[in-house]
C-alpha cells in the first residue's frame, strides 16, 4: 500500500495526544520542550494535513472536538508501536539489548527464578536481569504500562490484552502442621471438610487465591478464609503453630513436605493443577535479550 500524501506528521499526532492528556496547547508544550506559538503552528498545520477541526480552545485551555478524538484514537496505536520501535532501534544503535526487565510472582521470583538466572548466565553471560516482584495481578499491570518486558504468573486466565506462552505446570496443595488431625488420617478429606475448615491464602490478586477460587467454584463450593497473607514465609509459620491450614504452591513447601515438618493433605475430587505462563504485550518489540530468556532458558516458541 503506498500512503496518500500529505502524510500527518507524528510528533504532532503526539502532542494532540498530550494536549487531550494535560488540557491545554501550553502545557503540552512544555512537556514537549516546544514554545507555545511552535506547539500552536503544529497543531494548525495538523488540521490543514487532516482536513479537520481537531482542538476546541477555549479561555482555560484546549480541548478535543468530536473528530480530535476519533483521530487520536486511531493514531494511539501508532504512536505506540512507533515508541516501540524507537527502543528496539536505540537498543541496536547503543549496545543496551543485553538487559532485560522482568516481572515474577511471588512463587515464580523465589522458587524458579534463582535457576534461571543461572541459565541466561551460562547462554548469555552478558544479559543484566533486573527483577520486579508482585502477586499476578500487580505483574500483569508493570507488563501493560512497559514497567517490565516478561511476566511471570500462576492465574487460572490469561489475560484477554497479553500474549500468554505456557512455561509449566504447578500444583497447589492443602498443607496442615504434623499435630494437625489431618495429617493423621489415612483417607483423603472431602471438599466439604475442607470449605465448612477455615483456612488461610494468599491475598486477593494472587494465583494462588484465583487457581483455588476457580476449583471450588466449578464445584459450587466456597473457601472458608481464616486470614489473606502476602507472604508465604508468614503463611508457613502460621500453619506450624498449628493456626490453620492452608492452600500454598507445591514449589513453596517441598522442603518441608521432605523432611516431614509439614503435611500434604489430599482432597477428594478437587484439582488444583495450574500452569505458569509467561505474558508480554504482543505490540511490543521484543529485545533480543527478551527473545534469548524465552527460547534458549525457558524453551518457549515465540515468533521473531
Amino acid at each position: 500500500m503506498v500512503l496518500r500524501l500529505p502524510v500527518p506528521d507524528l510528533v504532532s499526532l503526539d502532542l494532540l495526544r498530550s494536549v487531550d492528556e494535560l488540557g491545554s496547547i501550553t502545557k503540552a508544550a512544555q512537556a514537549h520542550r516546544l514554545s507555545q506559538p511552535a506547539a500552536s503552528m503544529r497543531l494548525r498545520d495538523l488540521e490543514r494535513t487532516l482536513g479537520v477541526r481537531l482542538l476546541e480552545r477555549r479561555g482555560g485551555g484546549s480541548r478535543l472536538s468530536g473528530d480530535g478524538k476519533v483521530i487520536l484514537g486511531w493514531a494511539e496505536k501508532i504512536l505506540d508501536q512507533v515508541g516501540a520501535l524507537q527502543e528496539a532501534v536505540y537498543s541496536l544503535r547503543h549496545d543496551v539489548d543485553h538487559r532485560l526487565s522482568i516481572g515474577a510472582s511471588l512463587t515464580v521470583a523465589e522458587y524458579l527464578m534463582p535457576d534461571w538466572l543461572v541459565k541466561i548466565r551460562s547462554v548469555a553471560p552478558t544479559t543484566s536481569i533486573s527483577l520486579r516482584m508482585g502477586n499476578s495481578a500487580q505483574i500483569c499491570d508493570a507488563v501493560r504500562a512497559n514497567d517490565v518486558e516478561l511476566g511471570f504468573l500462576e492465574g487460572a486466565r490469561n489475560p484477554d490484552d497479553l500474549e500468554a506462552r505456557y512455561v509449566r505446570n504447578d500444583l497447589l496443595r492443602v498443607v496442615v502442621s504434623r499435630s494437625h488431625n489431618w495429617a493423621k488420617r489415612r483417607a483423603n478429606i472431602t471438599v466439604e471438610e475442607l470449605c465448612s475448615t477455615p483456612i488461610l491464602v494468599r491475598e486477593s490478586g494472587s494465583g494462588t487465591k484465583e487457581v483455588l477460587d476457580q476449583a471450588l467454584g466449578a464445584l459450587g463450593q466456597t473457601a472458608s478464609v481464616f486470614a489473606e497473607l502476602s507472604s508465604t514465609t508468614a503463611i508457613k509459620s502460621a500453619i506450624r503453630s498449628g493456626l490453620a491450614p492452608a492452600v500454598m504452591s507445591e514449589l513453596v513447601v517441598s522442603e518441608e513436605l521432605r523432611s516431614g515438618d509439614l503435611v500434604a493433605i489430599d482432597v477428594d475430587g478437587l484439582d488444583l493443577t495450574r500452569t505458569i505462563r509467561v505474558v508480554f504485550r504482543g505490540d511490543r518489540v521484543r529485545s533480543r535479550a527478551a527473545k534469548t530468556f524465552l527460547t534458549k532458558v525457558l524453551g518457549v516458541d515465540v515468533k521473531p
